[in-house]
């Protein structure tokens, strides 16, 4: 079989590790969003609301001035201090 023989078993046992292996799973992007990921990110960010509708009309709003939806489906707005900083004017937030 020689070196070479070697060699070809193991690429051949590398490739096919390499194709039953897990792809890895991207962390949730949540900050320097582009006005094309924007409505994505809302639908995700409204999925749990019943108020659908005026939900992702306020996200989209937000991220695309704060270029920023936080991750999850509720809370966590510290992550993105724009969309939780910005209110309507009677002081209550403008972003869900």
């Amino acid at each position: 079989m020689g070196k070479y023989g070697f060699v070809l078993v193991f690429l051949i046992l590398f490739f096919c590790s390499a194709m039953t292996a897990q792809p890895v799973k991207m962390k949730h992007r949540h900050s320097g969003l582009s006005q094309a990921e924007c409505p994505s990110a809302c639908e995700y960010r409204c999925s749990n609301t019943q108020y659908k509708k005026p939900c992702l009309f306020y996200c989209q709003k937000c991220c695309f001035q704060c270029r920023c939806v936080p991750p999850g489906t509720y809370a966590r707005k510290e992550t993105c201090p724009c969309y939780n900083n910005w209110k309507t004017k009677r002081g209550g937030p403008k972003c869900p």
